[in-house]
């Protein structure tokens, strides 16, 4: 099953506008009202249900100049057991000059057996500014469940100006079980996220952010500022412990970075 959905935003009148929108089956982009004070939202979700071996996701969001939008993922995402092929999902994100752009998708949540490989790719104009997170959980954890054997590659890389200035990557494969347990792996941690912040001011916010990951209980978690970008991690065995460090970060540096109210989408509760 191959699925894409591409989404552009543009000022027209004085406005962030919808200018563009191309997508196919499982993917689907909704577009409910925002909140006051917030910017245009679009909502992206897969209708299947989740991903199974073979199956390939492609989407991008484009924002013009001055354009402000967040998008973010309707439900947490499932990838069920492969029998040998990835469910491979490639995600473009793009800003133009002194754009706002927020990708918040909800927790991939990756069953036994699972393979997925995944590609984030970021090209932001040096005036661009750019929060984008990604949460997964090892298994199915409210019931009993963890992921023992499957494979994830999970990478990002980032330009600015149409310069790579960062690119991580994550691969565990094999038996997972034994990488998540390892004091030099997950360390017992079952879940992982990560949230970049990517502008022109980003080493102002660092502190804040230091502060922010310092104090999160049983989370472990730590943020650190590379050229333009702030980058921060949390690692938890419990995911609804790393899920509230993720939110209440992902608050605050919208509201000091953005001048945006510290919420977050309604869908991101449901």
């Amino acid at each position: 099953m191959t699925g894409h959905a591409h989404v552009r935003f543009a000022v027209k009148e004085g406005a962030t506008r919808l200018a563009g929108l191309d997508q196919a089956s499982p993917l689907r982009v909704l577009f409910p009202r925002s909140g006051t004070g917030e910017p245009p939202l679009a909502a992206v979700t897969t209708i299947s249900g989740g991903l199974v071996g073979g199956d390939r996701l492609d989407m991008s969001v484009t924002l013009g100049a001055n354009a402000k939008a967040v998008a973010v993922g309707q439900a947490a995402e499932k990838v069920y057991r492969s029998t040998g092929a990835d469910s491979v999902v490639d995600i473009d994100l793009q800003a133009g000059p002194d754009s706002w752009l927020e990708w918040l998708p909800q927790e991939t949540i990756l069953f036994d057996g699972a393979r997925l490989s995944r590609r984030t790719r970021i090209a932001a104009d040096p005036t661009a500014r750019i929060m984008a997170g990604e949460c997964v959980v090892f298994g199915r954890l409210a019931r009993g469940e963890v992921i023992r054997r499957g494979s994830v590659r999970d990478s990002w890389a980032v330009r600015r100006g149409g310069r790579l200035v960062w690119a991580d990557a994550l691969k565990v494969d094999g038996e997972i079980i034994e990488k998540l347990d390892a004091p030099v792996g997950f360390g017992g941690a079952r879940a992982y996220a990560t949230a970049l912040y990517i502008g022109p001011d980003a080493p102002e916010h660092l502190e804040r952010a230091k502060e922010l990951t310092g104090d999160c209980g049983t989370v472990r978690a730590g943020a650190t500022c590379l050229h333009d970008i702030l980058v921060a991690r949390w690692l938890s065995a419990d995911p609804l412990a790393l899920r509230g460090a993720f939110e209440r970060f992902w608050k605050e540096i919208r509201r000091t970075a953005g001048g945006l109210p510290a919420s977050l989408p309604r869908l991101w509760y449901v």
